[in-house]
């Protein structure tokens, strides 16, 4: 039976009640989750390059999808990290897919169990973009210089770990261990019963996650879930989420003569794969962002007033970003970046066909590829966007084909396409004025750490299987700077939102309601 989370006398909570919480008021236990998080950050202090140290460690093991020896290294890693704090862990396991790690450490007379979620996998590295090896860990200091912090006097909080995940997604299980480490130096026991999940191939969409799921039901079904990926705000404040965007990915491949030919000889003449895609792509998507589909936004859930206040409360950082990134517009000018992360997007990810520059030729290429993905939003679902897709790609007058088209296929048709979907899967929103997310935040900001609450985020995890059963709560508490080049080469962590981290899930281990 699921406990309730903080006393609802009337059954409800209004937008007004949570803006009051969120704001810090008070709460009889603000005084001992304050103290708590005080505590970690001393015990923290001194003991800063043991936690850079087993960090490293674990940072060093390669952890791509598809490299299953590798990944079964990072869980068992994990498990003797878990181990070695009195957590009782196991492998969850199911054939082709890399293990669940699952640890859980009771809470006497706790009756309540909380689980926190982080994922062990990492993207795919092109070696030679890296200052350094993506599975070698370095400490790099403000100017980007390595530096020794084994023998550094002290170390810069500003300073950064540069390694492949160290931002996506392993911080917040070094910080979760090294948070029990702290809770049980001070004395002090769990409020909950915890319970640590972590998977191995979030980066490919969790394609197995519903398996374990349905299979483990009563491991993965906890009392709420707090999800520990992604980036904190631009502001440099800790964040709360409570929603995600879904995702469906596509290739396209458009496909002109059969081998190459002479543009001086044929051009104008033999269709180009080339100009034929970007026109394709021309016709779903406009340079404001806004998708041409006929039908695409038919399914849109309009943000709520609570949504919209919340983003209107969002700090503004756009200047700010507009400098980091070097841009001299955005392509919806006047609307803000957190108001258009409520909405779907279409993003052309990569084209491919022929070569630039010295590589260049004067030739007619054979086809044309193009790399799209869409980011839903509540109530679209991949397989509406898919329909919705094909029939925008007839309308323009392609043929669809699965496969490789033979020469009696190209011949018969004017326009062909092939079109390869990914799996998907659907957005999820956990309601603003969910309890989970009053106590979370309270417990957050007595700690020293008021978030800046965003009702989405606009990249995508499976939040949608985590509310499984019966809407079960979810919010999302990610720690990794923003500007930490996720998914990208010299991937990093500052070493401050490690610490950050640390005393946060100290205070909430030791915060949350329990009974």
């Amino acid at each position: 039976m699921r406990s309730p989370h903080i006393p609802r006398p009337d059954g409800r909570w209004s937008w007004g009640a949570v803006l009051v919480l969120l704001a810090g008021a008070a709460v009889p236990a603000a005084a001992v989750q304050s103290q708590v998080a005080t505590q970690a950050r001393a015990w923290r202090a001194g003991r800063e390059r043991e936690i850079v140290a087993e960090f490293a460690r674990f940072l060093a093991i390669p952890n791509v999808v598809g490299d299953s020896a590798a990944l079964r290294r990072n869980a068992e890693a994990i498990r003797g990290m878990l181990e070695s704090r009195g957590v009782a862990a196991r492998l969850l396991e199911l054939e082709g897919a890399p293990p669940i790690v699952v640890g859980d450490l009771a809470a006497p007379g706790a009756t309540r169990t909380i689980a926190f979620y982080a994922h062990y996998d990492g993207q795919p590295v092109d070696p030679t973009q890296w200052t350094g090896g993506p599975w070698t860990p370095v400490v790099r200091d403000r100017s980007g210089a390595a530096v020794d912090w084994t023998r550094a006097a002290s170390l810069d909080p500003e300073w950064r770990v540069h390694a492949r995940s160290s931002g996506d997604d392993k911080a917040p299980i070094v910080a979760m261990v090294a948070a029990l480490d702290a809770l049980r130096a001070a004395g002090r026991r769990p409020s909950v019963n915890l319970r640590f999940v972590f998977e191995g191939e979030e980066e490919v969409g969790s394609p197995h996650l519903a398996a374990y799921m349905t299979r483990y039901r009563e491991a993965l079904s906890p009392d709420a879930w707090i999800l520990c990926d992604g980036p904190v705000h631009q502001s440099r404040r800790m964040e709360v989420y409570l929603g995600a965007r879904g995702v469906v990915d596509v290739e396209l491949t458009v496909y002109g003569p059969i081998k190459g030919l002479h543009d001086g000889h044929y051009g104008n003449w033999v269709p180009n794969p080339i100009v034929m895609l970007t026109h394709l792509l021309d016709s779903m998507r406009d340079e404001s962002g806004q998708v041409l589909i006929r039908g695409f936004y038919d399914d849109v859930v309009p943000p709520t007033p609570a949504e919209r206040a919340a983003v209107a409360a969002v700090p503004d950082v756009e200047r700010d970003l507009r400098e980091e990134f070097a841009i001299g517009r955005t392509e919806r000018e006047g609307r803000p970046l957190n108001e258009l992360l409520m909405l779907p997007a279409l993003n052309v990810r990569g084209i491919q066909s022929g070569r630039t520059g010295q590589g260049a030729s004067n030739t007619i290429q054979t086809e044309a590829r193009a790399s799209i993905d869409f980011r839903l939003v509540p109530a679209q679902t991949p397989d509406s966007v898919r329909s919705l897709v094909e029939r925008h790609v007839a309308a323009q007058g392609y043929t669809i084909v699965r496969e490789e088209p033979d020469r009696v296929t190209r011949m018969s048709h004017p326009r062909l396409v092939k079109v390869d979907w990914g799996p998907g899967y659907p957005a999820a929103r956990t309601p603003l004025d969910a309890p989970l997310t009053a106590e979370v935040v309270s417990i957050m900001t007595a700690a020293g750490h008021p978030p800046v609450v965003l009702p989405t985020v606009g990249g995508s995890i499976p939040m949608y299987l985590f509310q499984r059963p019966g809407r079960t709560p979810v919010i999302g508490l990610p720690i990794a700077n923003h500007d930490n080049n996720q998914h990208a080469p010299n991937e990093n962590l500052r070493l401050q939102n490690l610490w950050d981290g640390i005393e946060l899930f100290a205070a909430l281990f030791g915060g949350l309601g329990g009974r």
